[in-house]
């Protein structure tokens, strides 16, 4: 028997609760998980709300991720013992997922732990930490590098943003963080943002070109942030796009692109190829401060992930939620 939060069809859309299970309510798979931590995520916010059709199957049990122990396996890569994490793979969505205390996935979809990583800090990164390395990833793959001016993060103290500056500061760019918090500046700072500026200055209609203001960026916004963030990159720069909390729409022209050379790149985490999940794993172990990545952490129980649903959509979460399932 495991504890799981399970999302069941209801009347009025869908209803999230804590179940008793037992394994013949796991899923098909060839690789049995002992769960030791999950998160929440926006995407996870939105599942366990209901407020977007991030479901697809019923009941299921929610969670985009998870870190833990495999317990059984008939898969050639995985043995009992072996310490995995799980990100995306539709898993959360069309299959019941990491917000309980044993899954059971397809071996395919799992990635070691890295070494240097506990399977807490794993899950103090997570899909969002994972989306923001993809990020990084896409921007030093363009040929951005720090001498070629500063890089935006918006939505910068959700998980996106305020891990993509932590690891861009990091590796030496200087980072403009964009926040609709503008109390939580200091934190930012804390993390490596050189400067910060409230999300006013880019959530509105703008200009279809603006000043030239920064080389790169990561955006998690979406919406007319976007496109105000396209209109304001340098002369071949880029933007990597990995989110829609202002929304799915894109409101802009072609003129960034066709009279600058911005590159757009768009940033999938969930059908990401195994190899470039390695990759960004294995960076994430080796680039990210994890002293500062701690104090980006709330961690939190299992019976506290559904209020905490309500919380991270309403955008009252700075950094990283960490859920404990086992308690």
């Amino acid at each position: 028997m495991y504890q799981a939060l399970v999302i069941d069809k209801a009347d009025a859309g869908t209803r999230a609760s804590l179940k008793t299970l037992d394994d013949d309510n796991l899923p098909e798979g060839d690789v049995t998980v002992r769960v030791d931590y999950s998160t929440i995520n926006y995407k996870d916010g939105l599942a366990i709300t209901g407020k977007a059709p991030v479901v697809r199957k019923f009941p299921l049990v929610a969670g985009i991720d998870f870190a833990g122990t495999v317990e059984s396996s008939s898969h050639p890569s995985w043995q009992a013992g072996d310490r995995v994490i799980l990100n995306g793979w539709g898993v959360g969505e069309a299959h019941s997922g990491g917000l309980a205390q044993r899954a059971r996935v397809r071996g395919d979809w799992l990635v070691a732990l890295p070494p240097g990583l506990s399977t807490r800090q794993a899950m103090a990164i997570g899909t969002a930490g994972y989306t923001a390395m993809l990020c990084v990833m896409a921007l030093q793959g363009h040929g951005l590098k720090p001498a070629d001016g500063d890089v935006l993060v918006t939505g910068a103290n959700g998980g996106v943003g305020s891990i993509a500056v932590l690891l861009l500061a990091r590796l030496g760019y200087r980072v403009l963080a964009a926040t609709g918090r503008p109390h939580e500046a200091e934190a930012l700072k804390a993390l490596g943002a050189a400067e910060v500026i409230g999300r006013d200055e880019l959530s509105a209609p703008g200009k279809p070109l603006q000043k030239e203001r920064w080389a790169g960026a990561v955006d998690a916004v979406g919406s007319h942030t976007l496109a105000n963030v396209c209109a304001g990159t340098k002369y071949r720069g880029a933007v990597a796009a990995c989110g829609l909390a202002q929304g799915m729409d894109f409101p802009a022209t072609v003129a960034p692109f066709i009279l600058r050379g911005v590159t757009l790149y768009g940033i999938d985490s969930v059908m990401a190829p195994k190899p470039l999940r390695a990759q960004a794993w294995a960076r994430l172990a080796h680039d990210l401060d994890l002293g500062k990545l701690d104090g980006l952490v709330r961690e939190i129980g299992l019976g506290e992930a559904i209020a905490a649903a309500d919380e991270i959509l309403a955008g009252r979460v700075r950094g990283r939620l960490v859920v404990d399932v086992n308690r």
